[in-house]
């Protein structure tokens, strides 16, 4: 938790801010913790998580937080602590068969986390399942002042009960969600499971969420230009990576960035610095604004016509071998990896990724939950549900 996102800029010595979520932890539970990496995939750097499940092949354990589930995964600690942008946390957990929760936007602080894109970066929990979940949730959950956008509200710390009812849940389905892509295994499980929400008495009904192929776009655009204003503080002169240079100061941030900053982020920075010229502000950014309202609203309206949670796809498909996924770019990955997560952050809901069960080649198939703002316990008890009623195998710690 000490991070090193931005590993070429810190270096050795790290993310000079402490995370407010390490404070927490070290302050109000017994958990023994370690810093580690969350391996941001492409983004920053060209490292990329290996999935654990699969000896046999290189498998992409998915992003960005791919260390993380990997380390989760494998069995090396209880729990671990990540960032949810577009599908960060879902994504490799649904890749690594454990569960992956992104709480709603201004539950858990967001001091110390690397700024990627403010209004949508969320701190992620991944665990084995989801009682564990609910464990860190509520060691991290609740009001900081250091960070301005966390609730005031006092956070009410929770359990889960052994015995849960759904009859009188509404699951919505949306129909949006499955999409041109999608692994007929997928959609097989997805249907499976909402079966079994009906025969256990929860009503089970398609919604529609028309706008959610926008998101995609327009969180290229909000994204870039959030990049473009958070990343400008990287200059090598207040801290992190400095280049050897005796050139002018402005060639000389140019040095250091272009040292520093891999390809992809740079390619974000100019497109962001792009979007923000006052000639196109309008055009791109103003526009983008506009249209995460209207996926905001989509959700709000499904909501409030008296469905209580939704039911998704995490993944399009199983985890891809390396050498199929390095075949794309930057912008394919987010079209195709994100498609089911990131509206999600748009409206900065919570959601959770459940494993449900595995795929002819062995590797793991997961769902999404997605609750109301603030309504983790009822969007977990569900996930609780999901996990007794699928029987997911759980790697046992005290072997």
């Amino acid at each position: 938790m000490g991070s090193a996102t931005v590993n070429s800029y810190f270096g050795p010595t790290r993310n000079p801010w402490r995370s407010g979520l390490k404070y927490k932890l070290k302050k109000r539970s017994k958990l023994l913790f370690s810093d580690g990496d969350s391996s941001l995939n492409d983004f920053e750097n060209p490292k990329i998580s290996q999935e654990p499940l699969d000896s046999g092949d290189f498998f992409v354990a998915g992003g960005s937080s791919g260390g993380g589930a990997v380390a989760v995964a494998s069995g090396a600690c209880f729990g671990a602590v990540s960032s949810d942008t577009g599908g960060s946390t879902r994504n490799p957990a649904a890749f690594c068969g454990i569960v992956g929760l992104k709480p709603t936007y201004g539950l858990v602080s967001r001091n110390g986390l690397i700024p990627l894109c403010n209004s949508m970066d969320v701190p992620g929990i991944l665990t084995r399942t989801v009682d564990d979940a609910v464990i860190l949730l509520n060691y991290l959950a609740g009001h900081d002042p250091k960070d301005s956008t966390t609730v005031s509200q006092q956070f009410s710390p929770f359990s889960l009960p052994d015995n849960i009812d759904v009859h009188d849940l509404c699951i919505g389905i949306p129909k949006e969600y499955e999409c041109p892509g999608m692994s007929s295994e997928i959609i097989e499980m997805w249907k499976k499971v909402a079966d079994a929400f009906e025969k256990a008495g929860a009503k089970v009904k398609p919604v529609s969420l028309p706008h959610t192929k926008y998101s995609i776009r327009c969180y290229s655009v909000i994204n870039c230009c959030d990049v473009a204003s958070n990343f400008a503080r990287y200059d090598g002169i207040r801290y992190g990576h400095r280049a050897v240079t005796e050139t002018l100061t402005e060639h000389h941030y140019a040095i250091t960035r272009r040292e520093g900053f891999g390809e992809v982020v740079r390619e974000r920075i100019l497109a962001g610095n792009y979007f923000l010229l006052r000639k196109n502000y309008e055009k791109y950014f103003l526009q983008a604004a506009k249209v995460r309202r209207l996926i905001c609203d989509d959700f709000q309206s499904v909501f409030n016509s008296g469905v209580d949670l939704l039911l998704t796809p995490v993944t399009l498909s199983e985890p891809v071998p390396y050498s199929k996924w390095i075949l794309t770019d930057d912008r394919e990955h987010n079209a195709v990896d994100d498609y089911c997560t990131q509206p999600v952050n748009m409206a900065g809901l919570p959601a959770v990724s459940i494993p449900c069960s595995f795929s002819k080649t062995g590797l793991p198939l997961s769902l999404q939950l997605i609750g109301k703002p603030f309504q983790e316990k009822q969007m977990l008890c569900a996930a609780k549900w999901m996990e007794l009623q699928m029987d997911f195998p759980i790697l046992d710690l005290d072997c």
